[in-house]
């Protein structure tokens, strides 16, 4: 009995080193998308294949998700105050990479057939991002580059960017015109390394 309590106690310790192992960890520096890359090695490749089959470019979803999660796997909206005091829920279900709620989720899985697909993935959360933004173009006719409006109908929703919801929304636009900024940034960066990363192999692990 001793012997088999033992055995289960470093099992299960091994268990929790592997699991912690597995949990993803924002980068260090997220406000270079080539530092970006160097240190989350399959990201690049992950990032390539959702640019290849949406048509979104690398530098503009890896915006929106900066702007959504920092890049933090787990990120959730605050919970709301009962009585100024006490946490109440969370203002939405919206969760992980990309910040998609539950019900936008479920289109996405649905309409990709990804439905093993979970939102603290890395590469799950940018193949939302590049498919959203392919919605957003065919719904809403907003150019691929057009980083500005491709976030304001991202926060928004579609029929929320087809009723102007933002128009009266000074802050979110000031968040809109932050995202495009950050996106151009990023492009610039890419620029500098992108043959690197191409030719170098190591991102494909």
């Amino acid at each position: 009995m001793y012997r088999f309590a033992t055995t289960y106690r470093f099992a299960l310790l091994l268990a929790c080193l592997w699991l912690s192992g597995c949990v993803t960890s924002p980068p260090k520096k997220v406000n270079n998308v080539c530092d970006i890359f160097d240190e989350k090695k399959g990201w690049y490749k992950d990032a390539k294949a959702a640019q290849k089959e949406w048509g979104s470019s690398i530098p503009v979803m890896m915006a929106i998700m900066h702007q959504e999660s920092r890049f933090r796997p787990k990120a959730k909206p605050p919970r709301t105050r009962i009585l100024w005091i006490f946490p109440g829920p969370r203002k939405s279900s919206a969760y992980g990479f990309p910040q998609a709620k539950d019900t936008t989720w479920d289109w996405y899985k649905k309409s990709t057939g990804n439905w093993g697909a979970d939102r603290d993935d890395f590469e799950d959360a940018i193949d939302f991002i590049g498919w959203y933004n392919a919605q957003s173009r065919k719904r809403n006719k907003i150019a691929a580059d057009d980083t500005y409006h491709l976030y304001l109908a991202y926060h928004e929703g579609h029929g929320g960017f087809q009723r102007r919801t933002f128009k009266n929304k000074g802050w979110l636009k000031q968040v809109a015109k932050k995202v495009s900024a950050r996106s151009h940034s990023y492009r610039r960066q890419l620029a500098t390394c992108q043959e690197r990363l191409d030719s170098s192999g190591w991102w494909f692990f």
